[in-house]
């Protein structure tokens, strides 16, 4: 069995110990909010925070694990990646559209007749026949 270079096994620790802090801060930013009753950060930063953290993580994988870029054919392996990119983005943002659109159905406090009024309403669901 071949051994891996010296850089190799180096590159590996590098991404896995820059991988454990980023899910180590991720980790005590939800801890310090959580236990805070919620005052620590607003929900809202604090999503926008874990999103960048998470997207640093993508990084770090991606660069330091699947050697994104320092491939013999890069520009094979980039539109690879820029096709699951596009296509994790539209399933994402699709998804959320789709629920946000569906939003009426847990209005606030709306009964199930009022649910039903508006979806006939919006859907233009005639009941004269």
């Amino acid at each position: 069995m071949d051994k891996l270079p010296r850089a190799a096994v180096k590159t590996y620790i590098n991404g896995f110990i820059l991988s454990i802090v980023l899910t180590l801060l991720a980790f005590g930013l939800v801890s310090e909010h959580v236990n805070s009753d919620h005052t620590a950060f607003s929900h809202g930063n604090l999503t926008l925070l874990l999103a960048g953290l998470a997207t640093a993580q993508l990084l770090v994988q991606l660069v330091f694990f699947l050697h994104l870029g320092k491939e013999t054919k890069p520009k094979l392996n980039l539109m690879a990646f820029y096709f699951m990119l596009l296509t994790v983005v539209i399933v994402v943002f699709g998804s959320l559209w789709i629920m946000d659109n569906l939003d009426y159905q847990h209005g606030d406090h709306a009964t199930n007749e009022e649910v039903q009024e508006y979806i006939i309403k919006d859907e233009g669901i005639d009941h004269s026949h």
